[in-house]
């Protein structure tokens, strides 16, 4: 029963995808926030599907949180793919990071161009990423939209605790803001790298943001320590 359901699912969730893709082409050559819109139908979508065909409710906890400070960046847990499509809901159109690769992907390249997402190499130093920090900080400033990084640097398997990669504490010693740390339990329901889906609730808290103006190591110590204790609630 678990199989037809994950399939039901995973057929809806990639249909849906290359529907909104196609659809979407005209935004291409229209303003970003035209394209930024679709970003936020398709996290209402996937939201949707989970209901329908797995029975899975996303619940977020600690909005309020996002109104305490003008101007902030978002720090999450990364389990699955499911973040990659969520944040767009509560979010104001989010500014993701991502591998240059994801770029290179016809049509859904151009799209992550053109919604604004940053580009890194990772594990290597090249010309994109000498001035990567001072880019982060030129878009983010010109922008009233919220960074989102994912700062375990990759998905990883529900319950795995792994540290934080450095760059985060420089991004945060960069852009000068307040962080708002997220903690979530989706690879309980929508595992790495897995065909199969599981029902239960998925729970995203935004914790109190963390101000500015401490010292970048320190800061992600503390980071880690707020996510990683929030998610062992939903463990």
């Amino acid at each position: 029963m678990q199989f037809i359901r994950s399939l039901v699912f995973n057929v809806f969730l990639y249909l849906g995808i290359i529907l909104v893709l196609i659809l979407a082409i005209p935004t291409l050559f229209l303003p970003a926030k035209f394209a930024l819109y679709c970003g936020k139908f398709l996290a209402y979508y996937v939201i949707l599907i989970l209901k329908i065909f797995l029975n899975t409710k996303v619940i977020f906890h600690g909005l309020e949180n996002l109104k305490k400070v003008d101007k902030f960046f978002v720090a999450s847990a990364h389990q699955s793919m499911f973040e990659t499509f969520v944040f767009q809901a509560p979010l104001n159109y989010p500014i993701f990071i991502l591998k240059k690769e994801l770029l290179k992907i016809p049509l859904f390249g151009w799209y992550l161009r053109k919604i604004g997402s940053i580009e890194i190499v990772r594990e290597t130093i090249t010309k994109v990423n000498l001035n990567f920090f001072d880019k982060i900080k030129k878009i983010i400033h010109e922008n009233n939209r919220p960074l989102l990084i994912f700062p375990q640097g990759t998905r990883v398997k529900f319950k795995d605790v792994i540290p934080f990669k450095k760059g985060v504490g420089r991004i945060y010693d960069s852009l000068g803001l307040s962080c708002v740390p997220v903690a979530l339990n989706s690879g309980k329901i929508w595992p790495k790298n897995s065909f199969l889906k599981y029902p239960g609730d998925i729970h995203i808290t935004f914790l109190e943001p963390i101000e500015p103006g401490i010292e970048k190591n320190t800061f992600v110590k503390i980071l880690e320590e707020k996510i990683y204790s929030e998610m062992e609630k939903h463990s």
